[in-house]
């Protein structure tokens, strides 16, 4: 789970950004998807990290910007803090976007001696820069790797980073931000589910890419759960949280009561308009549907 908190001279201090890694400890949160703002710690939990994260940055009397990334325990309120960047990070680039906070712009002018309340924000215009953004919406990053390009590579993440670059996506859902943060990716899948490569394969090997994560581990996750291995395994053998199996079983749910669709039917429009939802595009329907886009 990672913080981005801004402090100026005064002792001023606010967080700007929460964010959470789906994958658990042991994957670079640079190969890691990330979900702003976090969607599965309980108000006690944010609020520990958050106050956290104050502390640590007012005990170290950094100035400007700051991400703080924390290990917290699924099944306790044990935290660790994994590092504490005193800088603008790559993560502090989605945060701004995300939030439409200009944090690198804020983070220069207290340094030069600003503080917080004296500086409007840029992005409304009426707020100061000492307010903390509210999010209606949730954003998703995916890490884009190039592993093809290079021979003898091991696919593999882990604690070393190997991705050369990363979408965003926003949506109302998480089902709808990740189906459009895949398609942004540009390795020629349309979503989550409904892709063309998707030959069958041993429930062995999908299991091992799970347990062993690659950059293929969102999209094995998804057939594991067309093959019928409960969530419970799945988190098991990934440490993703289940609230985020849960929301990609969805989309594979949604997947199956496409195909059984005809556009006759009178439930049809509904059920349609179910999917745009969950973020199923145009042509994801209609491939399911038998019929062209248009």
């Amino acid at each position: 789970v990672e913080y981005e908190v801004m402090r100026d001279y005064e002792n001023n201090c606010l967080t700007v950004c929460n964010m959470e890694n789906f994958d658990p400890m042991g994957v670079h949160t640079g190969d890691s998807i990330v979900i702003a703002p976090s969607q599965t710690l309980t108000n006690r939990e944010y609020h520990l990290l958050r106050s956290a994260s104050i502390r640590a940055v007012q005990s170290l009397g950094i100035v400007g910007e700051c991400n703080i990334q924390w290990a917290l325990h699924p099944r306790s309120e044990e935290f660790r803090a994994i590092e504490i960047n005193a800088r603008m990070s790559r993560s502090s680039a989605l945060a701004s976007k995300a939030t439409g906070y200009p944090l690198a712009y804020i983070a220069a002018k207290l340094a030069i001696g600003y503080l917080l309340p004296e500086l409007i924000n840029k992005v409304t215009g009426i707020t100061t820069a000492c307010f903390e953004p509210a999010l209606d919406y949730l954003v998703v990053k995916i890490p884009r790797w190039d592993l093809r390009k290079f021979r003898n590579v091991d696919p593999h993440i882990g604690p070393q980073m190997k991705s050369v670059g990363e979408v965003m996506a926003i949506g109302r859902t998480f089902e709808e931000a990740l189906q459009k943060a895949v398609r942004m990716l540009d390795i020629g899948k349309i979503g989550v589910v409904g892709n063309d490569d998707e030959e069958p394969e041993p429930l062995e090997s999908i299991l091992d890419v799970i347990e062993n994560p690659t950059d293929e581990r969102l999209f094995k996750i998804a057939k594991a759960i067309k093959m019928g291995v409960p969530i419970e395994k799945i988190y098991e053998l990934s440490g993703v949280d289940p609230w985020f199996l849960y929301k990609i079983r969805n989309i594979v749910e949604m997947e199956a009561r496409l195909k059984s669709l005809s556009l006759e039917d009178p439930e049809a429009p509904s059920i349609i308009r179910e999917a745009k939802r969950l973020g199923f595009s145009d042509r994801q329907i209609a491939k399911y549907l038998r019929v062209d886009e248009m």
